[in-house]
């Protein structure tokens, strides 16, 4: 019984340093990781609305909901946006550029955890190309990827549908 008791406490011990070293990193960690993400978004803007030479939030309610894009004159040229959804495995968040007439300029995939192989596939250029030059409204000619049609469905229905709102909102 003493022994059990023993090993309990060296066990919880080592759940408590454990747990205070992970603490101890992540605080350390916690800075360069928020900029680190906030420079991934800037690099994401910059490629799927290279036009745009500044971007400004538009915010509601303290959070952003797009991005829109100017130019050296300081005319909007268009606008970019965060859409996410549900693929097979994980949350598929994609980062897109839309011109004011509702015209996809490009995708990025930000995040993704889909299934290496396959569902991953949604992230190579060969899928993001099919988005160049779409109407946001329809994107009929997005073919989804074989065998990873859940994924691929969750990237075009969630750029779809955050375009859709985007747009109304720009009018």
């Amino acid at each position: 019984m003493k022994e059990m008791i023993r090993y309990g406490f060296i066990l919880g011990l080592i759940c408590v340093v454990a747990a205070g070293l992970l603490a101890g990193v992540n605080s350390l960690t916690k800075f360069k990781i928020i900029a680190q993400a906030q420079a991934e978004e800037e690099a994401g803007l910059k490629e799927v609305l290279p036009q745009a030479l500044r971007f400004e939030p538009e915010k509601f309610g303290g959070e952003v909901i797009y991005y829109k894009g100017y130019d050296q004159a300081g005319k909007l040229t268009g606008v970019a946006f965060k859409a996410s959804s549900k693929g097979y495995s994980s949350v598929i968040e994609t980062m897109a550029g839309m011109l004011p007439d509702g015209t996809i300029t490009a995708i990025k995939i930000l995040s993704q955890n889909e299934t290496p192989g396959l569902g991953s596939q949604v992230a190579e250029p060969e899928f993001a190309e099919q988005f160049k030059n779409q109407d946001a409204v329809e994107l009929s000619g997005v073919v989804a990827i074989t065998g990873a049609t859940i994924s691929s469905r969750a990237v075009i229905d969630s750029v779809k549908q955050k375009a859709q709102e985007i747009k109304a909102l720009i009018r």
